[in-house]
């Protein structure tokens, strides 16, 4: 079966599955794992301006898309010509499901059912020994955050985080004033790249507050990459320990 794939968390889930490049014959830009495979996948475009010339030119059997990550317009004119699945992940269930339904389509049920296990055991056994309140922020001008519905706030809670946001939906703009009650800000490296001359922005306004870059692939890509997240969860976890003491 061939396959493009317009969400670069799925991207890497079907190489991970056993695709080959055989199978995934296009991709977006910000497809970037497996780096040493995906480099021979054509690339069709954004996620958010897909070429639908490119793609008609692939001829696939199937395209992937997400809710939130594609624009409806595209995917619908897409839907004209060629069969589009549209995931939509929020939850750790839902992420479940959609390897689950990855593994069927393509005969991979044994390997997406062992990711599966592993996200869980992974979630499971990296987890804070009583709950922190943090502010996960992923963009600048304005700062944004994460609401409750979101993939983001779902990992943030497993692994033992409030979300100071968690009233909230979606990716609300914020103040400065309104980390105020966050132990921990966490300023994502994705989708807006944060550094630490930002942390050293942050600084002016809370000087006592615990400011950190954050891998945002660790937080946001779901599909099955979390399964390959234990150690940075870890050791980000011994970091929030560090400083409970």
């Amino acid at each position: 079966m061939k396959v493009v794939s317009l969400v670069p968390s799925i991207t890497e889930a079907l190489f991970d599955l056993g695709l080959t490049e055989n199978e995934v014959i296009g991709r977006t830009k910000f497809c970037i794992h497996p780096g040493d495979r995906i480099k021979n996948v054509p690339i069709i475009g954004g996620t958010k301006n897909i070429n639908i010339d490119k793609i008609k030119a692939l001829q696939p059997d199937l395209i992937l898309a997400n809710k939130e990550e594609n624009i409806k317009e595209q995917v619908e004119a897409l839907m004209d010509d060629f069969k589009v699945t549209v995931t939509h992940v929020e939850t750790v269930e839902d992420n479940y499901y959609l390897l689950k339904t990855l593994g069927n389509i393509f005969n991979k049920e044994e390997k997406a059912q062992l990711f599966n296990l592993k996200i869980y055991e992974v979630l499971e056994q990296t987890k804070l020994d009583a709950p922190v309140k943090a502010a996960y922020l992923i963009w600048k001008n304005p700062y944004m955050t994460i609401g409750s519905d979101t993939f983001i706030h779902h990992i943030l809670s497993d692994i033992g985080f409030e979300n100071i946001f968690k009233d909230q939906t979606r990716y609300p703009e914020i103040q400065m004033e309104d980390l105020a009650d966050a132990e921990v800000i966490m300023l994502s490296s994705e989708p807006f790249p944060f550094k630490e001359k930002h942390i050293e922005e942050m600084r002016v306004f809370y000087p006592d507050k615990k400011i950190m870059i954050v891998d945002g692939e660790a937080f946001s890509w779901y599909g099955t990459h979390i399964a390959k997240c234990e150690a940075y969860f870890k050791g980000l976890l011994a970091e929030i320990h560090a400083i409970q003491r």
